[in-house]
């Protein structure tokens, strides 16, 4: 599957959607109205732009339509995570981890967790 960029703003409607869905416009926007200020018009908006970009699809049902993720959340992640490593740490891991020791402490479940993974990937 090619890339799907999802601005922050649609990463909110998404989110929604991959917690529970078919969703309809309304459902959406009820459930992002606790969290953000935004019209109705503005989450119709973003649905739009979801569904050009492939991210999402619709169905009808009566005169509504039921919008369901074709994007899955694991696989944003991914694509995410290795865009955000590769721009800013040219694809390496140990100096992003370093620049979060330096920036703010890394507590100590931080540290044990670093290290099982680093076990769990040697053996």
């Amino acid at each position: 599957m090619e890339a799907i960029s999802i601005s922050e703003a649609e990463s909110a409607v998404m989110e929604v959607l991959w917690s529970r869905h078919p969703l309809a416009a309304e459902d959406i926007a009820a459930a992002l109205r606790s969290e953000r200020d935004w019209q109705d018009a503005t989450i119709k908006t973003l649905i739009g732009r979801l569904l050009k970009k492939g991210a999402v699809s619709a169905t009808q049902e009566g005169r509504r339509y039921l919008y369901s993720p074709t994007l899955e959340r694991e696989a944003w992640l991914t694509q995410e995570s290795a865009s955000m490593l590769e721009r800013l740490f040219g694809g390496r891991v140990a100096p992003l981890v370093a620049h979060f020791s330096k920036q703010r402490k890394l507590s100590k479940r931080d540290i044990a967790e670093l290290r099982r993974i680093i076990d769990e990937m040697e053996s």
